[in-house]
């Protein structure tokens, strides 16, 4: 829909939000100047859920089923970052084969986001090739999913002081031939798009966006380490111990949709190389807690033994109660700082548990950068951002 403005050549523009290149329910109130923006208003709301007043309403437990549908090309990391804020609060550790577990799923996690990125963002620019490659690739990650958990897109494996299940015996090898097979994609992907003329001539030098203003929205990720900015919470604040990997944190100066590009591009080779590292750290050993506060017994435990029985049927109906307290606790989501404050009173269910998106600042900053521009170039800015709409509006 559009619409002159009275007393004004300038017509608005409503992009979305059921546009299919919004990447999206997203509204952008465009007011334009023939094909150049002079002003644009970001418009979220869409798909608000409620999910940050509905985690007040479940138990512990429950809460995981609800906020790895927030960013839901990633969610692994929604549940990392709130399994940890209750661990931490809880003072419970988690054993080291599970890290390493958590670690290497992640990793994945983020090299099945950015391939969806690239190859949703060349069938944005016609490029139709690149998406079949990508999607091909991600294809076996989500295999790798299943084969540990059943479920594809959410595997829904972390628990309160581990993980819900060890890896299955096929997992290890079905991982190595992943890994080996990677490069030869990521090259192919590499050769298609990174000196391709319209690629280029299409990313280049449109949304730039510079330290400074990263800074005012508070910018995270692939967006402020194309910036110049060496900003990783991998590295700033490591947990799962990332401080005993070796892994670069990619940046460049431009600031530009193709200086985005190339980050997640050399981020998908870090983190095949983290995965890879965590194959080879694997050791035997537990998957979760001994700490009957937040474990469930053994299942063979529970054929033989009432206490057990009891103990199963508490956690499960009622849950556990951390003591109360607040904390704030992030990771490094394939969009940047994903955080987590969580406000226990005591009692089995969060008293307030509000997500610190990545996705918000980086569809804010949109009326700054997109001003300036042709329409032709909203599309490719927008893309470059990465936003998860249910990452936005929670």
């Amino acid at each position: 829909m559009s619409t002159t403005t009275e007393n004004s050549n300038l017509m608005e523009l409503n992009l979305g939000p059921q546009h299919p290149s919004t990447h999206g329910v997203l509204r952008i109130k465009l007011k334009l100047d023939g094909e150049k923006i002079v002003e644009a208003e970001p418009v979220i709301g869409y798909l608000h859920t409620g999910v940050e007043k509905e985690c007040e309403t479940r138990t512990y437990h429950q809460v995981f089923t609800l906020v790895d549908r927030l960013d839901y090309m990633s969610g692994p990391f929604e549940e990392q970052a709130f399994a940890t804020s209750v661990e931490r609060l809880m003072h419970i550790e988690v054993p080291e084969r599970a890290q390493t577990i958590r670690l290497l799923l992640l990793e994945l996690s983020r090299i099945g986001s950015h391939l969806i990125w690239i190859g949703t963002s060349a069938l944005e620019l016609n490029m139709s090739s690149i998406y079949m490659y990508c999607l091909t690739e991600r294809e076996k990650i989500l295999d790798l999913f299943e084969e540990i958990s059943g479920a594809r897109m959410f595997p829904s494996c972390w628990r309160i002081g581990g993980l819900a299940r060890d890896l299955t015996p096929g997992f290890v090898d079905q991982a190595r031939a992943f890994l080996k097979n990677f490069p030869t994609t990521w090259k192919d992907v590499d050769n298609l798009l990174t000196n391709n003329y319209i690629w280029c001539e299409r990313l280049q030098g449109v949304g730039i966006i510079d330290k400074t203003l990263c800074h005012q929205y508070m910018c995270t990720g692939p967006v402020i380490r194309a910036a110049g900015v060496p900003y990783d919470i991998r590295k700033v604040y490591p947990y799962l111990g990332y401080e005993n990997y070796t892994f670069d944190v990619p940046i460049y100066p431009q600031g530009d949709s193709y200086a985005r590009y190339k980050v997640r591009m050399e981020e998908m080779l870090q983190s095949a190389s983290l995965v890879e590292q965590a194959l080879n750290k694997l050791k035997p050993g537990p998957v979760i807690t001994d700490d009957r506060k937040v474990a469930l017994p053994p299942r063979h435990e529970l054929a033989r033994s009432m206490e057990a029985v009891i103990h199963q049927f508490k956690l499960v109906s009622e849950g556990i109660h951390p003591p109360a307290g607040e904390l704030y606790n992030c990771v490094e989501s394939p969009r940047g700082e994903l955080g987590y404050y969580l406000v226990s009173d005591g009692s089995n269910r969060p008293y307030r548990l509000h997500v610190r998106s990545p996705s918000f600042p980086h569809v804010q900053i949109l009326k700054e950068i997109l001003p300036g521009s042709v329409i032709s170039d909203v599309i490719v800015i927008i893309a470059s951002m990465d936003p998860i709409m249910g990452d936005v509006d929670r």
